[in-house]
């Protein structure tokens, strides 16, 4: 891969390869776990050979039973139990390699000594194994170990890194990217790049069972084949050893993971029993890193040609709420979980409770989508339980020949401004994967979204103009930034979406987005004695335009100057000094 040894590679993942273990993938055979005898595992109560791991980086190694089981994946499941060195527990899956082999990957929060045994659903040859973890503190500057992974903050409105250290969630749609459209590792190398460079922090992608295609649509199919046999009889690991250098190379760059286990019509095609094997092989492969955990894609929307969609709506939402129990039951890490929703993420469960934030979908239809974005921000923040709320999915780029560039920096703008916790963007064209030489094509309604290549889709602008925003935010305590639209005069209302949105701190700093309008509105409410420095900020090149002093009225009213050209800008007043 690219002139890098697969163990480096591993290493700048922040995988330590253990005393004694293989490389990834090294025992995954594959098949049903019947065949030749494989090497016994120690004994029980064996002592395993010490071990070396990293704070925040996974340790791995594998164990391989010497009993043939006829069906290993269903048969037995294998847990390791960590005792940290202050005597907290964690309960960690191991996951199946293929044939009789099972591989564990940890991460430890803190450095010193670890103990660990196994537990073997059968009490057989795996069980009873035991050993020691010496984990030292990391030294690199990647920011999801420096930092460890993302959770909710204490106000209960925005992300943060496990240390404290705020989150900005600018994310992008990657739905199909672990399949064999998506070139490993050129294309998605290359994309990763890109990313980095525009200031994404996180990927939404999906576990292999993805949305607008049958099941085992060989559009579906990475290097390996399916994630699944074709009876779900058993996941294929081949498919997810092949998924690891993936979601391995994204963290890498410092690009969250926001894992999709699949799109949620296959709970009723797969039943719920299925659904969580499908889970509990994600957390045991991908639970160690810094990932989010998204439930499923479009929770209660039934397959596209059911005839009993109102019956498996009714199922999904029981169906993804037992789930979601599930999946925080069975998480020693505890990531933050949400699901993507037809609407919101509230409305895809029965119990909002068992999500940690509010992921939403408001529309791909242009401007129309304004009004829906705008009061499922401002709706679901007033909602209970409180927790962040983000658009998952609106207005991908290109999509239905619209929803270009200034559309983007629209719903960018006006949710972080209205007090969304970040922003996910995507691009049509991309998030499909097409190529020039294989096209998506149809969806199983008929139609066709589109046949722009995924590379031309993500040089599109839209993804450089929200990343210049982020940039301009995060020179400012961002996370503090309260929605203040009384600050500007005319301000968005449901009468109006198209006018002024305000945020910021009071008395530090203020941000007005301005959408394209022939004059620019008044600022209002400026403390007396306060005394701020004003800049035009360009939205489609980064550049700023200063404007000088703000000289308020005796109101505190400053009349914005009338913006350098006529678009979309957005105002800044920086308190000076």
């Amino acid at each position: 891969m690219s002139k890098v040894s697969r163990r480096s590679f591993l290493e700048r993942v922040g995988v330590t390869m253990a005393a004694g273990s293989v490389p990834i993938a090294s025992n995954a055979a594959g098949g049903t776990g019947k065949g030749k005898e494989s090497p016994k595992a120690k004994t029980n109560d064996a002592q395993d050979p010490a071990r070396y791991g990293v704070v925040n980086c996974v340790a791995e190694w594998s164990y391989t039973s010497g009993k043939a089981y006829a069906d290993s994946f269903n048969e037995v499941e294998l847990d390791v139990v960590f005792t940290d060195p202050q005597g907290h527990e964690q309960t960690v899956p191991a996951f199946w390699a293929g044939e009789q082999s099972w591989r564990i990957r940890y991460s430890p929060p803190v450095a010193g000594r670890y103990t660990y045994r196994t537990v073997a659903t059968d009490n057989g040859d795996l069980h009873g194994l035991h050993g020691t973890l010496e984990v030292t503190p990391y030294q690199g500057d990647n920011p999801l170990r420096k930092h460890g992974p993302i959770r909710v903050a204490a106000d209960q409105r925005h992300f943060e890194h496990a240390d404290g250290t705020p989150f900005f969630w600018l994310g992008d749609t990657w739905w199909m990217a672990l399949c064999s459209r998506m070139r490993w590792p050129e294309d998605f190398q290359e994309l990763a790049a890109d990313r980095v460079k525009k200031g994404f922090t996180v990927v939404q992608i999906i576990a292999g069972l993805y949305p607008d295609m049958p099941p085992f649509d060989p559009r579906g199919a990475n290097e390996a084949g399916y994630p699944w046999e074709t009876d779900y009889a058993r996941i294929n690991p081949k498919y997810f050893d092949a998924a690891d250098l993936r979601i391995q190379y994204l963290i890498e760059c410092g690009l969250t993971p926001c894992i999709v286990a699949c799109w949620g019509y296959f709970l009723p095609l797969m039943g719920i029993p299925k659904i969580k094997k499908q889970w509990r092989n994600l957390i045991a492969r991908w639970g160690a890193y810094p990932v989010v955990w998204c439930l499923a894609g479009e929770g209660t929307m039934p397959y596209y040609l059911s005839k009993t969609k109102k019956e498996d709506a009714a199922t999904q939402k029981q169906g993804w709420t037992e789930v979601a129990r599930y999946v925080r039951s069975t998480d020693p890490y505890h990531h933050v979980v949400t699901i993507h929703p037809t609407d919101n993420a509230r409305n895809q469960v029965e119990d909002p409770s068992v999500l940690d934030f509010d992921m939403l979908q408001t529309g791909h239809n242009d401007r129309k989508s304004i009004a829906n974005t705008e009061n499922q921000i401002t709706g679901s923040l007033l909602r209970t339980p409180r927790m962040p709320v983000l658009a998952g999915e609106v207005c991908y780029e290109g999509i239905l020949e619209a929803s270009r560039q200034e559309i983007q920096r629209f719903m960018f703008w006006t949710c972080i401004l209205n007090g969304a916790g970040g922003h996910t963007y995507g691009a049509n064209g991309l998030w499909q994967v097409n190529t020039r030489e294989h096209p998506y094509g149809p969806s199983p309604h008929g139609h066709s979204w589109g046949d722009v290549p995924w590379d031309v889709a993500a040089a599109l602008p839209g993804s450089t103009h929200i990343g210049l925003g982020k940039a301009l935010l995060l020179r400012y305590a961002w996370w503090k930034f309260e929605p203040h639209p009384e600050w500007a005069d005319p301000h968005w209302s449901k009468e109006n979406y198209e006018h002024a949105y305000a945020a910021g701190i009071p008395g530090k700093v203020r941000v007005i987005f301005i959408p394209t309008a022939w004059d620019a509105p008044k600022v209002k409410s400026i403390e007396p004695g306060v005394s701020y420095h004003a800049f035009y900020f360009d939205l489609r090149s980064g550049t700023q335009h200063n404007l000088g002093d703000v000289v308020p009225d005796s109101t505190g009213t400053w009349p914005a100057p009338i913006t350098p050209t006529f678009a979309d800008w957005v105002l800044v007043l920086e308190k000076k000094g």
